[in-house]
């Protein structure tokens, strides 16, 4: 039912006597209420019973009344309430910053602080990497002289004995005493170097594949080596190149067998190599008959290494000679081609000449040396000369050759005398027009160092020569 038809029909139709009994009628509800029941007389003798009743009547459709318009009225509150839906916020107009100007980037001098900078990144890098290279090597170093292998010690420093910048590795970590102990356990012996000429025939038929220049390339390996051996059918052929009259600087290989004409060669003798400069030998030096250098008085352990009229290997010590002994000994014996190189007496681990005298080798205590690039020279009974490089120092992993394995393929191609020449960084072999040996030394890898003397070989059809 409609609550609005509700209130209407129980609106009371006369209420006019309630304003005019309206005390009498409220005294009269009150004692119904305290459960006491009126009397009929104490009703206003205005109001009848049948009067009394509708007005009670009218006062409950009142109430009524009244309580179905409240409800409706907090009906239509609540349904006020219902929000409705909630209009979206105008969105705030976004304000765009103003970019930022950029900094324009101003090109730095090249010649000036560009330049710098790349100089000091890269002098960084540099320096970082060797004291890296520095402090790996001496780990390894302190591990190889402290560890538990004898013979690795031993090895390793007279390797660095024989060297000219790398002795400091042996001083570095072991007393002058624990030296000498560790060279004489790998000493060589004294040896008497009186050639027996006859043992050398350099008139019979020489056996082998020589090409049309009379020469022979061999590949030669060892346990830590690897070697080129060049054979030279005629010694005649085999001579001393020089860039005489001395200057500062000397010629490499190569340049030497271009200005002499030759098809290919070996490093000589003993000179100044600081600096790489290698402007002029030490000791004697012989070319062509013509002493070029006679300064043996000095030299602790000189030999003089070379060939005579004869096309014999001559390995003679000039030991204390002085340069008027020399003259007579050149003079007399005919010697045409020779050098100097030492078999130091003060370190015999250091530096040594004979290897083989009259088909004898030289009697070693332990190899005899330490490890390192060597030029051979050697002479067989048929008279061919035998010209061999080794390598050494880190090239292809190899440490080099010992004196003991030089004396084993000088042996093993028949060299009855043999002796051994300057080695390290100067070992090289050219041979028609390539280096089939080079120096270790990385800058120098695809050449030599520079050199005042060498051992050359000029062609069998005689071109060529001093």
């Amino acid at each position: 039912m409609d609550e609005n038809k509700l209130i209407q029909e129980n609106e009371p139709k006369d209420l006019s006597f309630t304003a005019i009994y309206g005390s009498q009628f409220r005294d009269y509800q009150e004692k119904v209420q305290e459960g006491e029941e009126p009397a009929a007389k104490t009703l206003p003798s205005s109001i009848s019973e049948e009067d009394m009743q509708a007005l009670q009547r009218s006062k409950e459709q009142v109430l009524i009344g009244r309580t179905a318009k409240r409800k409706l009225e907090e009906e239509q509150r609540r349904k006020s309430r219902v929000r409705a839906p909630k209009e979206p916020k105008p969105e705030k107009p976004v304000r765009e910053k103003a970019p930022k100007p950029k900094k324009e980037r101003t090109e730095e001098p090249v010649g000036k602080l560009g330049a710098g900078r790349i100089v000091g990144r890269v002098l960084t890098v540099v320096l970082t990497t060797v004291l890296a290279v520095v402090l790996a090597l001496v780990v390894i170093v302190a591990s190889i002289i402290h560890g538990p292998s004898e013979s690795a010690r031993d090895t390793f420093v007279t390797t660095v004995l024989e060297s000219g910048n790398l002795k400091f590795l042996a001083t570095m970590f072991l007393s002058e005493d624990e030296i000498n102990e560790i060279v004489s356990r790998t000493s060589m012996g004294e040896m008497e170097t009186d050639i027996d000429e006859g043992m050398i025939a350099t008139d019979t038929p020489v056996e082998g594949n020589f090409d049309e220049h009379g020469v022979e390339i061999v590949q030669v390996n060892g346990r830590s080596f690897f070697g080129t051996l060049m054979i030279v059918a005629d010694p005649s052929q085999v001579f001393v190149g020089t860039t005489y009259p001395w200057g500062e600087y000397g010629k490499e290989l190569g340049q030497l067998c271009d200005m002499h004409q030759a098809v290919g060669g070996v490093n000589g003798g003993l000179y100044a190599a600081d600096m790489n400069k290698g402007g002029r030998p030490y000791g004697v030096c012989v070319s062509n008959g013509e002493i070029l250098l006679n300064d043996p008085s000095g030299w602790t352990g000189l030999y003089m290494i070379g060939l005579d009229s004869k096309n014999i290997l001559r390995i003679e010590s000039i030991s204390g000679w002085t340069p008027n002994q020399f003259k007579s000994f050149v003079e007399e014996q005919g010697i045409r081609d020779a050098v100097a190189f030492q078999d130091e007496a003060s370190d015999s681990n250091n530096h040594f000449v004979p290897l083989i005298i009259n088909g004898e080798a030289r009697q070693l205590n332990g190899a005899g040396s330490g490890a390192n690039p060597r030029t051979v020279i050697g002479q067989r009974a048929d008279g061919a000369i035998l010209l061999l490089v080794t390598d050494g120092r880190g090239a292809s992993g190899h440490l080099g050759a010992t004196a003991q394995d030089l004396i084993n393929v000088m042996q093993q191609y028949g060299a009855v005398n043999a002796a051994n020449l300057d080695g390290g960084s100067s070992s090289s072999l050219y041979y028609d027009g390539e280096y089939l040996m080079t120096s270790v030394t990385l800058y120098y890898a695809n050449s030599s160092w520079r050199l005042p003397t060498s051992f050359l070989v000029k062609s069998a059809a005689g071109e060529g020569g001093n």
